[in-house]
């Protein structure tokens, strides 16, 4: 397995023998602005450039798209990918806007889905704090992850944007995955808190999988997220676990 971070919560992942594509947001620097009632909205986003060049970002067997928030799923990335290639969602919610788009081969993980030999079981997550969830609807807060298994791979559990709750220690515990992707830039909301993990959020992780290997991603990229990869790593340390935490920057690969 070999992930490569590109920017935000986009990432190439080598896995049993295919390459995907997660969560593309593809647009120039600044193309949008910033999302609106969240910290930072003066800043467009995204505040980064692509590392690497388009044509390399895209040269992949499938995309795996969690949701369709802007920061994962934009415009730029509807223009740039086939439309026949492979797009594999958590939901039928996540595919009906997919497929709205063109594309013409989205799957659904739902409880099992088979990919050139990789099994893939769809995780829930919820995307906020509870006064988050309660000033949208949501439908438009739906976000899903998934678990990766392969009989020469680790198992991968990517957890998509999501604070801690039960659903995922109950994920943990289910899969007991090797290597886990943590979206964890704690990205606010004013006035109502955070929409994905924070620190805190990571260590409760590490601490339902000890031996796991986390990879921290959506992190320096978009306006809201406040968190950054030199805070995560200083707070892993404090907390006993900075040897199980992988911050890679933008363009940087991790095998594992």
């Amino acid at each position: 397995m070999k992930i490569t971070q590109i920017r935000n919560a986009t990432q190439h992942l080598s896995y049993g023998g295919t390459r995907f594509l997660i969560d593309p947001m593809l647009s120039a620097k600044g193309a949008f602005p910033g999302f609106p009632g969240t910290i930072n909205d003066d800043l467009a986003n995204p505040l980064t450039d692509l590392p690497l060049p388009l044509d390399q970002i895209v040269d992949v067997d499938a995309v795996f798209v969690t949701h369709l928030h802007e920061d994962h799923w934009d415009s730029a990335a509807v223009d740039a990918l086939p439309k026949d290639l492979p797009i594999i969602v958590p939901t039928d919610l996540v595919a009906e806007g997919i497929r709205g788009a063109g594309f013409t081969d989205v799957r659904v993980v739902g409880d099992g889905l088979e990919f050139n030999g990789i099994s893939l079981v769809a995780t829930d997550a919820v995307h906020g704090v509870e006064a988050v969830t309660q000033a949208f609807p949501p439908e438009f807060l739906h976000v899903g992850g998934a678990v990766f298994s392969h009989p020469k791979e680790k198992t991968l559990y990517l957890v998509a944007d999501s604070v801690w709750y039960d659903k995922i220690s109950e994920a943990i515990a289910a899969h007991s995955p090797e290597v886990i992707i943590v979206n964890c830039g704690n990205a606010q909301a004013f006035g109502m808190g955070r929409l994905i993990f924070n620190a805190s959020d990571v260590h409760e992780v590490h601490k339902a999988a000890p031996e796991a290997t986390l990879v921290g991603t959506h992190m320096e990229a978009v306006n809201h997220c406040v968190l950054t990869r030199s805070g995560m790593g200083t707070y892993a340390e404090q907390h006993g676990f900075g040897d199980k935490m992988l911050l890679p920057a933008d363009g940087e690969t991790v095998a594992l």
